[in-house]
């Protein structure tokens, strides 16, 4: 089992996609499942994302207290970044 570290750190980064394109169902898809995961593996409940310049900071409950999480904009952005540097490589079908 992951970490609810790790955990989070790829639920947040695709999130991020499914946020920015709308119509990519297989980020939608895999957005979905990953919050399937990431609240029956750990239980995770009340989930919200906050970002600034340089952090996103990712709050929660777990085991009903109230938790938080912080990860590098540049680390977080990059695969929506580089997708849209190369969007004919990541076509929507």
């Amino acid at each position: 089992m992951k970490s609810i570290q790790d955990s989070l750190y790829n639920w947040l980064s695709i999130k991020t996609v499914a946020d920015a394109r709308p119509e990519d169902t297989a980020a939608a898809d895999t957005f979905s499942l990953f919050d399937q995961l990431l609240k029956e593996n750990h239980d995770i409940q009340e989930i919200s994302v906050q970002k600034d310049d340089v952090m996103y900071l990712v709050a929660y409950k777990l085991n009903g207290e109230q938790k938080s999480s912080r990860f590098p904009v540049e680390l977080i952005d990059s695969m929506i970044e580089q997708i849209e540097a190369e969007p004919e490589k990541y076509k929507n079908y």
